[in-house]
């Protein structure tokens, strides 16, 4: 529908649902101020609708329950086939629910945006299938990814594999959940206050968050385009090199995404580390509720780093 701009008479109407007293001059001007916008609608509208096309069939899936789903963390079970071959061929990935995956339900973990259904798949989703992986389903996320917990998603608690009465960590709760159960080996969640390492470090397995648009963001719900970042969460360190490898790169839709630079990263994993650096944020470790065998675990980690040959450096 082609966007028309206000008339005197329905910018009128609105000032006195407002309870603003307005002259005609001023309605006038208001008019002539929204113009120039609704010129712009008008070019939209006269564009048309790329909409990207779904080329790998699948259905909507279902929802699993009881035994299918012990620790609460798969929203939706699909299986969806990719190509006969490439590098995630055998793969099964589990996908969070907040990225688009057509003809599958998308509810973000929350109520209000449950019975959405996208039209096209992200590009992540597109990168995974295009290179011979199965989508294996979507896993639950915190409501609108804002906790950093496991007990927020309007579908219920996600429980740690580990331990069921423990947090898994968020907002990627399911994803960690479903690695750490052994149910996939790679799955993608999105981070942007810790959200893809928190459950990685509660559910004890490896996730990356790469360098800011690395990772193209279209087709994922966003929390703030500045801090958005979507990356592997996978059982070992090889398998998030290998899914990395496969999800990076610009898509030219994804403004996050500038001067984006890739490398090979399956091809690194044996290189020698002689020299590079790691920084141990100091005042992380003087928190007055930080617990002293976590404090212990990751300084043992540290010197462990540098006996390999790691510059290892307090900052």
């Amino acid at each position: 529908m082609t966007f028309k701009t206000p008339t005197i008479g329905q910018l009128q109407k609105i000032a006195d649902e407002l309870g603003f007293a307005v002259t005609d001059d001023y309605l006038a001007d208001m008019q002539a101020i929204m113009e120039p916008m609704a010129g712009g609608y008008r070019m939209l509208d006269q564009l048309p609708d790329e909409v990207p096309l779904v080329r790998y069939p699948r259905t909507p899936g279902y929802r699993p329950e009881g035994d299918d789903n012990p620790y609460g963390a798969w929203y939706v079970k699909t299986d969806i086939k990719g190509a006969s071959r490439g590098k995630l061929k055998g793969q099964r990935v589990a996908i969070k629910d907040n990225i688009a995956v057509a003809g599958v339900p998308m509810m973000n973990g929350a109520s209000v945006l449950e019975g959405y259904v996208p039209e096209f798949d992200a590009t992540v989703v597109t990168r995974i299938l295009d290179a011979g992986g199965t989508i294996a389903g979507k896993t639950v996320c915190e409501y609108l990814c804002v906790s950093g917990g496991s007990h927020t998603s309007s579908t219920g608690p996600v429980r740690n594999p580990h331990k069921p009465t423990h947090t898994t960590g968020g907002s990627s709760s399911g994803s960690g959940a479903v690695v750490a159960a052994g149910d996939v080996e790679m799955a993608l969640g999105c981070d942007q206050a810790g959200s893809v390492r928190q459950p990685a470090a509660h559910c004890g397995i490896y996730a990356m968050k790469g360098t800011h648009g690395l990772v193209p963001y279209t087709g994922i719900l966003p929390v703030e385009a500045t801090v958005d970042h979507c990356g592997p969460m996978t059982a070992t360190v090889s398998t998030n090199a290998l899914l990395l490898e496969v999800l990076a790169g610009p898509d030219g839709l994804d403004p996050r995404q500038r001067d984006v630079r890739v490398d090979r990263y399956t091809k690194v994993l044996g290189d020698d580390v002689k020299g590079m650096k790691i920084g141990l944020v100091r005042e992380g470790f003087e928190q007055f509720d930080a617990e002293k065998e976590v404090n212990m675990l990751v300084r043992g980690a540290a010197k462990k780093f540098a006996k390999l040959g790691f510059q290892v450096d307090d900052v």
